[in-house]
């Protein structure tokens, strides 16, 4: 489950997706999933895309961690996190940061304008 993560909606543009994955979008808003448990995570990350979205921002980073605190050591987050943003509508795309940005602990994650 080290692997990198990546999404994007069919039509998106290759060159936007590319972008994203390389980091070149800058990050407007952070979430930081460390240490919530499961339930407690889709809350924060629904209302936290919800809220940005509202305020017009465009590419946000969110941090679902590596699994390295948890009982097996797998990040119990991180396929749920991809999921979740799978589902919401006002999310375009979504990809592994930069290891100077998390890594595979965390994500850029493109949202809708307006």
């Amino acid at each position: 489950t080290g692997d990198e993560l990546w999404f994007a909606r069919e039509g998106l543009q290759q060159r936007i997706l590319k972008r994203l994955r390389r980091g070149q979008f800058a990050l407007e808003a952070e979430c930081d999933l460390h240490g919530l448990n499961v339930v407690e995570a889709r809350r924060a990350l629904a209302a936290f895309l919800h809220e940005y979205r509202i305020q017009g921002r465009r590419c946000v980073r969110v941090i679902h961690g590596k699994g390295h605190g948890s009982q097996q050591r797998i990040p119990v987050l991180k396929g749920k996190v991809g999921g979740w943003l799978r589902q919401r509508d006002e999310v375009l795309a979504f990809s592994s940061a930069r290891p100077v940005d998390g890594g595979t602990g965390a994500l850029y994650v493109l949202l809708k304008k307006g």
